[in-house]
């Protein structure tokens, strides 16, 4: 079924449900502000095109989508993607890219292609993720130490001696916010788990920098101040020769769209005891990525971490997404300039947590514990996202997987033995 979660909960909608998506709405807003603006600037991108994906992607996913809980929004799977992206082809070719990635999901998802996303083996899924959280962390090194350095390359074998060779420009006051920020962000999160803990904590870590007049760079220092309007909606440049050369980037943004969608959908399904409705799902992911794209925002999906927030908050129904949408606009639209003052050590710290979750620590031993093919199948498209390309990873991951999936199928059982005919 490809029919919008929303149209069958407004059915039997009323107040009560009203003020449960609202109260849930602001408080994923206020976890997902200074997480969009941090993944805009880990991605290459300026600050504020954070703030525009998660306003109009967000509202997409929600007003479109599948599941009755899903957030949406910038997450920290594209960042390896659009940060390469951007820079072989500039911030125009990743918009591109966007609108091509958000057409293939539409046509995915017409098609019910959403119902063969399940097929993905898990190993990949598993080593791509635990990959592109590596290289988010080693990206944000520099701003956790406050590193002098130039250029930092962007792959990951010429980054490492860089950031080595600068490591005595290391400053004690950017650790220090660093520091603060992440241990603020872990003890909010035991304690007060329902508590919008995120923006409390970054803000605090970039008010310590204030008020001691702390020598750490700012959002404001580093990228100037950020508009309190949305852009009006464009479209890209478009040519058949810009179209061969980004389809590959479009199909790695329209695939991890799909995957953490859904991924993210099935999380909620088990929180709030639902089902969500894959094809719409999908068909709202390719809505949203289109609308993102026209606003000249990074790509958009499902973002696990914020759909749980909106559980555990008390969302009930897609309209609290809408409501994290709209806040995230108010806030732009009154309180740009003081985001400027957010400090990019504890914008590090935020990632550097984000990354460490992204990678699920608590899962390793089952990996562990694995077949040897789910294994040595998890570790190849670990290694080749992190040291060659993720699209590079997720095709040979996948096919491979696909192989294994298809040997194990044609292999007789342990107890097979020729039939007497």
């Amino acid at each position: 079924m490809r029919l919008p979660k929303i149209v069958t909960t407004m059915q039997a909608y009323s107040l009560q449900l009203f003020r449960a998506d609202l109260f849930a709405g602001i408080t994923v807003a206020m976890v997902a502000l200074p997480l969009s603006l941090a993944i805009a600037i880990a991605s290459g991108a300026e600050p504020a095109k954070g703030l525009v994906t998660a306003i109009v992607g967000g509202f997409f996913i929600s007003l479109l989508g599948g599941s009755r809980v899903q957030i949406g929004g910038p997450t920290g799977a594209f960042i390896v993607v659009v940060y390469g992206v951007i820079a072989d082809h500039g911030y125009d070719g990743l918009v591109l890219a966007t609108l091509m990635a958000g057409l293939m999901l539409l046509v995915a998802g017409y098609f019910r292609i959403g119902n063969l996303i399940r097929y993905v083996p898990e190993a990949v899924v598993n080593g791509f993720t635990i990959g592109i959280a590596i290289v988010i962390a080693s990206s944000q090194i520099k701003d956790f130490f406050g590193l002098t350095t130039g250029e930092v390359p962007a792959d990951f074998l010429e980054k490492v001696p860089v950031l080595w060779e600068a490591r005595d420009t290391a400053t004690s006051a950017a650790f220090v916010i660093a520091v603060v920020t992440l241990v603020l962000i872990v003890l909010l999160r035991r304690l007060a788990p329902k508590f919008p803990g995120l923006i409390v904590a970054v803000t605090a870590g970039s008010l310590a920098a204030f008020l001691f007049a702390l020598p750490v760079e700012t959002i404001a220092s580093r990228f100037g101040a950020l508009p309190n309007t949305l852009p009006v909606p464009s479209l890209p440049s478009v040519s058949m020769d810009r179209i061969v050369e980004l389809f590959p980037s479009a199909l790695v943004i329209a695939f991890l769209a799909g995957v953490e969608s859904l991924l993210s959908a099935m999380v909620a399904d088990r929180m709030i005891e639902g089902q969500h409705r894959p094809n719409a799902e999908v068909i709202a992911q390719g809505g949203a990525n289109i609308a993102s794209a026209l606003f000249g925002g990074l790509p958009a999906t499902g973002a696990i971490a914020r759909t749980a927030t909106n559980v555990r908050a008390g969302g009930k129904t897609p309209v609290a997404g809408l409501v994290h949408a709209l806040t995230i606009l108010v806030v732009m639209l009154v309180a740009a300039p003081l985001a400027g003052y957010l400090a990019l050590p504890a914008m590090a710290a935020l990632l550097m947590l984000t990354a460490w979750n992204m990678s699920e620590p608590h899962k390793w031993r089952s990996y562990l514990e694995a077949p040897m093919t789910d294994r040595l199948l998890l570790l190849t498209t670990l290694v080749l996202t992190v040291l060659i390309d993720l699209t590079v990873a997720i095709g040979v991951g996948v096919t491979v997987g696909l192989a294994l999936r298809l040997r194990e199928r044609r292999k007789p059982p342990d107890d097979w033995s020729v039939p007497k005919r």
